[in-house]
């Protein structure tokens, strides 16, 4: 199958730099609005067959404007939200940011790192994994849009890919409606065929002052 996996627009949390994970979380910005309704034209050439979002606002509003083109009903899936920042939640500063993402990063390593108050690696991906097959199993041969989050995206993608690495993911920034695009199936493993940093619709929809932690380049 093939995983087009797309970043939620741009949210009030996103423009401060701040942790939030928690369901439902705050909706989409007034660029945010602009950014998801550029997604359709973005995607005119894609044969969508089903759309999924997580149990967060941002990302069903974000598929909204997809998903009335299509005709399509998106359908939610808890597995798909946000990494949890447990005792980070609301924090911007940058002792909470960097021990959020180094944490996540760590899990290349080994799965046991643990948020303070939040899931572990194993947690993680265990969810999200799970989320995927589901979306596998009912759509073997078809193109499929998960609308989902910055670093779950980060993480799942360069954990599942049989062609990328972690130095790939951190170094690769992830902008707000941006793409990653999968292929393949979990029995058999999945390559990322294409890593788009900026939002779908082009750069004139990125903020490039938004001080985003789960979107950009890391040292």
């Amino acid at each position: 199958m093939r995983l087009l996996l797309i970043r939620h627009g741009q949210t009030i949390d996103n423009v401060h730099g701040v942790l939030g994970a928690v369901v439902p979380g705050p909706g989409l910005t007034a660029l945010g609005q602009r950014q998801a309704a550029a997604i359709p034209a973005a995607l005119a050439s894609e044969e969508i067959a089903a759309i999924y979002v997580s149990t967060m606002v941002r990302t069903q509003q974000t598929a909204a404007a997809l998903a009335a083109d299509r005709n399509l009903e998106p359908q939610v899936l808890d597995g798909l939200r946000e990494i949890t920042s447990g005792d980070l939640e609301g924090r911007s500063d940058e002792e909470a940011t960097h021990l959020y993402m180094r944490t996540i990063f760590s899990w290349w390593q080994s799965l046991d790192g643990r948020i303070p108050g939040g899931e572990d690696g194993h947690e993680f991906y265990a969810r999200f994994e799970q989320a995927v097959a589901g979306i596998a199993s009912a759509h073997r041969e078809e193109t499929v849009a998960v609308v989902s989050h910055g670093a779950a995206m980060r993480a799942w993608a360069s954990y599942a890919s049989t062609n990328i690495d972690p130095e790939f993911s951190r170094s690769h920034p992830l902008e707000n409606t941006a793409m990653i695009v999968l292929e393949g199936t979990p029995e058999e493993g999945w390559r990322t065929t294409s890593w788009g940093s900026e939002p779908v619709g082009g750069y004139q929809l990125d903020d490039e002052t938004a001080p985003d932690p789960t979107s950009e380049a890391l040292a």
